[in-house]
């Protein structure tokens, strides 16, 4: 059985150093993923079987230290990207601001239209000079 657990524990360090060989590169560290590198099925590391007690440990300390903290640069991207999105509906906002004063206007020329046509009847000749005379 030493020689079962000695396999496993190569395995594990492939997938430590991210050099696997029977599984993809990247593949998170768990103890299936250990058991597919090793060259056994899913599911043969149990942690009621007394042999795999040290190497579950170690699998779980690996995956635990395995796990990257946040990107540098993957969190500016996002609060780039979060940034754009603010920016983007203060843009929206102001063009729905703008659209709305230009429909004000429209029906405030109509109305004041309608108003010096009533007002002038419809049939006022202008008594403006032309300056000709």
């Amino acid at each position: 059985m030493p020689d079962i657990a000695k396999d496993y524990f190569e395995a594990l360090e492939r997938l430590k150093r991210g050099k696997p060989v029977n599984v993809p590169k990247g593949t998170k560290i768990s103890n299936d993923s250990v058991s597919l590198e090793a060259g056994r099925k899913r599911g043969t590391i149990k942690r009621s079987r007394p042999i795999f007690s040290e190497l579950i440990e170690a699998i779980d300390a690996a995956a635990k230290a395995g796990a990257k903290p946040r990107d540098g640069m993957r969190e500016r991207l996002d609060e780039a990207k979060a940034e754009a999105a603010r920016y983007r509906v203060l843009w929206e906002e102001a063009l729905a601001r703008e659209v709305s004063l230009v429909k004000q206007l429209w029906d405030e020329r109509e109305a004041w239209a309608k108003e010096r046509a009533a007002l002038t009847g419809g049939k006022v000749t202008s008594i403006r000079r032309t300056g000709r005379e």
